[in-house]
């Protein structure tokens, strides 16, 4: 017969807590072994008569915890072989957050011991009962040995100090230190202590032990869990039962809309002020370019949905793929490259992308369909990052004031065109100067200029006045009287 061991749940707290099923396997096993001593349900169950032997001999012998439970595991192996079917109990529910398990699995599987595993009630369901919450809206549980921050996470094993301390220091780079905490103690017993304390003091005014786990609420999987909702619903726009019109739609079909959708965002963010996000902002302003954001990534979601639908790639992809790109190219950041500036930064960008790209010249990659200021303005970016700097900002006024020059003595219209291409290259290079985008730049101009007319025509209504046939001075004179924008 093989060697057999039957892993036991205690529960969050007392032996109250166990759920009958575990409580029958301990009493017909031969031999019980507890991964710890230090849980009440183990004091509960002596006192009813029922001895479990304790392996906390082996904390004390480990350098570390992935020793430690290496340990525990040949301990369990070794009883069961030696000593017939083995009873191995742990706190809380085996299969939550419970690493010598995991290791007992594999290891059973290794040497064809049969393994059972009798769940128990976790800390978590108590912990979800105090908080308040259900974890099917997204709460992770991670253990504070070994997380990374993002989204609501149930904290657990926060069982001394510096464990605290190394928690409070990962949650302080993406949380202020103000944030509340929910510091859960004891769960189940009589002393249990839930209560909430600031980021900044968890390690100050906490004294944790083993029953302590922390709650809180970071940034990060919310956003993952909202674009998965919006995912879904574009899946399902797109079945047979779903809309007709999403039904029907193609890459090329979409096309447009992408366009229209990306040009909205950039009309939105024309209606912030130029250091946004410094300074004020209208609230109505900033609403507005989250409605346009979310147009265009739809659109982003519609594309990688028809794509996952040829077999080509999925949203995840795209997502994993940007994320990837972008850190391959701030080696700066993640790597041991030396970037002080911002035209160093640049410099090493074009590279890397030109290698990753397999091109002869870093400006292949520049789509010929851009508009032309925008055009000229990424050229001039790329020209920067190998030295050939298109000058500063009182070189191009130089360059305009010569081009003004030229227009003037032109007569001949390839003279005039010349002249206003130079014109318009050393715009673009001042407001590059400026760290601004030309092509934003006249966009908010025809933006602010239509607002204006369109002011222009109310006025004119109100008066009673057809802007089509009245003198061109009587409307110059109506369209002083309108403020610009």
């Amino acid at each position: 017969m093989p060697a057999r061991v039957v892993v036991v749940g205690l529960g969050p707290a007392g032996a109250d807590l166990m759920l009958p099923a575990a409580r029958t396997a301990l009493e017909a096993a031969p031999v019980r072994l507890a991964r710890t001593a230090r849980h009440p349900a183990i004091e509960d169950l002596a006192r009813d008569g029922m001895k479990l032997e304790s392996l906390d001999e082996l904390y004390e012998r480990g350098s570390d915890l992935d020793e430690v439970y290496a340990a525990i595991v040949g301990r369990v192996i070794e009883a069961a072989n030696a000593r017939g079917p083995v009873a191995y109990a742990v706190p809380g529910n085996p299969a939550v957050a419970e690493r010598t398990v995991a290791l007992l699995r594999d290891a059973a599987a290794a040497r064809s011991i049969e393994l059972e595993v009798v769940p128990g009630l976790s800390f978590a369901e108590l912990a979800w009962a105090r908080l308040g919450v259900d974890p099917i809206d997204g709460v992770t549980v991670v253990d504070a040995r070994d997380f990374e921050v993002g989204g609501p996470m149930l904290v657990a094993q926060c069982d001394s100090k510096l464990v605290l301390s190394d928690v409070k220091l990962a949650l302080l780079e993406a949380l202020p230190p103000t944030a509340p905490v929910t510091v859960l103690q004891r769960l189940g017993l009589p002393d249990e202590d839930v209560r909430t304390v600031p980021l900044e003091d968890l390690d100050r005014v906490v004294d944790p032990d083993h029953l302590t786990s922390l709650y809180v609420e970071a940034p990060g999987r919310a956003a993952a869990r909202e674009v998965a909702r919006l995912l879904a619903l574009a899946e399902r726009l797109r079945r047979p039962a779903g809309c007709p019109w999403d039904a029907e739609q193609t890459h090329h079909s979409l096309t447009r809309y992408l366009l229209e959708e990306a040009y909205e965002v950039v009309e939105a963010v024309e209606s912030l002020p130029p250091d946004a996000p410094e300074g004020v902002v209208r609230p109505e302003s900033y609403a507005a370019l989250e409605d346009e954001l979310g147009d265009l990534l739809y659109q982003v979601i519609f594309h990688a949905v028809l794509a996952e639908e040829a077999g080509a790639f999925t949203m995840a992809d795209v997502a994993r793929g940007i994320h990837d790109k972008l850190v391959r190219r701030h080696p700066h950041v993640f790597g041991d490259v030396a970037a002080g500036t911002t035209a160093e930064v640049m410099r090493n960008w074009e590279q890397i992308k030109k290698d990753e790209k397999g091109s002869s010249s870093i400006v292949a990659g520049i789509t010929p369909g851009l508009p032309s200021l925008l055009y000229a303005h990424k050229l001039f970016r790329k020209a920067a990052s190998v030295g050939l700097d298109p000058g500063s900002a009182a070189d191009a006024r130089a360059r305009l004031e010569g081009a003004v020059g030229r227009l003037e003595r032109a007569d001949q219209p390839v003279q005039i065109e010349d002249a206003l291409g130079d014109l318009l290259a050393a715009a673009v290079v001042l407001a590059r100067s400026a760290g601004i985008d030309a092509e934003s730049v006249l966009r908010g101009w025809a933006v602010r200029f239509r607002e204006r007319f369109e002011a222009l025509e109310g006025l004119a209504a109100d008066r009673g006045i057809d802007l089509a046939s009245t003198d061109a001075a009587e409307v110059e004179k109506l369209w002083g009287e309108i403020s610009p924008a």
